[in-house]
């Protein structure tokens, strides 16, 4: 957005004109003679046209964008538009392998930041990455114009990039961190994946159980409102659920009570008290606590083998770390280890107290703190709980299908059990 921005330390500027500033989008001619187009901000279209020629681009036209039309008639910096566009963690990915290819070209990152622009097909990522070449036209690090973009580029992303202008190593940096993105984009991708069936299959199940509850069972059961006879429990239980789901006021009741349920439910995890509850119940449930934990974990190793790599000092790579990690009494393990090694301590020795860290994984990180390799060792910790999350993916995924169809085969079963006993029941008086 452009609220985002952050002023260029190039001097002084007027706020409210930062602020509100008019988005143009132009269409034209680079220095190469090819087709460049994008947005970009300016006071006003001939200021919008002189910034355009500095960039080497000779626009043929340029046209007020309609987001930024209606920013600054309402007088907000409020982006409509970023209410119907999403940045996805592919886009990101795709945009830095893209921009590693680039500088392993050689090409000067303004040119390789105008290559970007006309590459990328995701409106808002194309605007942001417009607005970040106008910051490095003026003279701004790369990775402070990222920083503008919080949403966008983490602390991971800008903190890399730092060190890759820092240490003169960009390329190698863009190729580390493009590596890392892809590969927490087809993590996040699997699990997914891997989810969506069953919750669809779920979703169907419950939907069929309550329509033949509201629906066939009132018609079926209607048979035994004269009956003088006590029906099986089975069955008046059927009927009492039958009938208090074709209730109004029950349904009614139910309608308000269960969206209030989940509100607080969801209100009380927000809280510390209850997040902490929350995580630490996660990571002991069977199957999904372990899952929870090899992700985290996974996540942990990668993202600080990545940082160490690409130069950034272990403390600095430590606040990094424990920010990407959601579950909080992983967190915590790992807030405390960077105090520890703040005041002189191993990696290994904190984890390993902390019990949240298998030993297996302690042990290999002593062991490269030992020899001097703790990347490399994070990285086959990664390597292998990589492996696992998708094994126990996979497992998770067969064995959840054959249990919602015993799921539904009991409810089922439970349905038609219910109306069979009082035939029978009325069969055998009769005789």
């Amino acid at each position: 957005m452009i609220s985002e921005i952050a002023t260029a330390p190039s001097g002084p500027r007027n706020d409210t004109l930062e602020k509100y500033m008019p988005v143009f989008e132009y269409a034209g001619i680079n220095s190469q003679r090819k087709k460049a187009g994008g947005v970009i901000e300016a006071e006003n279209e001939r200021a919008a046209r002189q910034k355009l020629r500095k960039m080497g681009v000779f626009p043929q036209s340029l046209t007020l964008e309609g987001g930024a039309r209606k920013k600054l008639s309402l007088n907000s910096n409020i982006d409509f538009s970023s209410l119907t566009q999403r940045i996805k963690l592919q886009d990101i990915a795709t945009m830095t392998r893209q921009m590693a290819t680039l500088a392993n070209a050689g090409i000067p990152l303004v040119d390789a930041l105008t290559a970007l622009v006309d590459q990328i097909e995701n409106p808002k990522l194309k605007k942001v990455i417009t607005q970040i070449r106008e910051k490095v036209t003026e003279g701004m690090k790369l990775s402070d114009a990222m920083r503008a973009h919080p949403k966008i580029f983490n602390n991971l992303y800008v903190n890399m990039v730092n060190a890759g202008e820092n240490s003169g190593a960009m390329d190698v940096v863009l190729v580390r961190l493009a590596d890392f993105t892809e590969g927490q984009a087809k993590l996040r991708s699997k699990v997914i994946g891997a989810l969506i069936y069953p919750a669809i299959m779920s979703i169907v199940g419950v939907v069929l159980m309550i329509s033949l509850v509201v629906f066939v069972v009132p018609k079926i059961t209607a048979i035994f409102d004269d009956v003088q006879a006590t029906l099986p429990l089975p069955t008046r239980m059927l009927m009492a659920v039958s009938n208090a789901l074709t209730t109004p006021w029950i349904v009614i009741l139910l309608l308000i009570l269960i969206p209030m349920g989940i509100y607080a439910v969801l209100r009380w995890v927000k809280t510390p008290k209850g997040r902490e509850y929350y995580d630490r119940r996660m990571l002991k449930l069977p199957l999904f606590g372990k899952l929870t934990r090899m992700i985290a974990i996974s996540r942990f190793s990668r993202t600080l083998a990545t940082l160490l790599n690409s130069g950034v000092p272990l403390l600095t790579a430590m606040d990094i770390v424990k920010n990407i990690v959601t579950n909080t009494i992983i967190r915590r393990a790992i807030e405390e280890t960077r105090t520890s090694v703040q005041e002189g301590a191993s990696v290994s020795d904190p984890l390993r107290k902390s019990g949240e860290f298998p030993p297996i994984v302690t042990h290999m990180i002593a062991i490269g703190e030992k020899t001097g390799e703790l990347e490399k060792m994070l990285e086959r910790i990664a390597d292998a709980y990589d492996t696992q999350v998708e094994n126990t993916v996979g497992t998770l995924t067969t064995l959840l299908e054959p249990i919602m169809i015993l799921v539904m085969a009991g409810v089922v079963s439970f349905i038609v059990m219910s109306i069979l006993l009082p035939i029978l029941q009325l069969n055998q008086l009769g005789g």
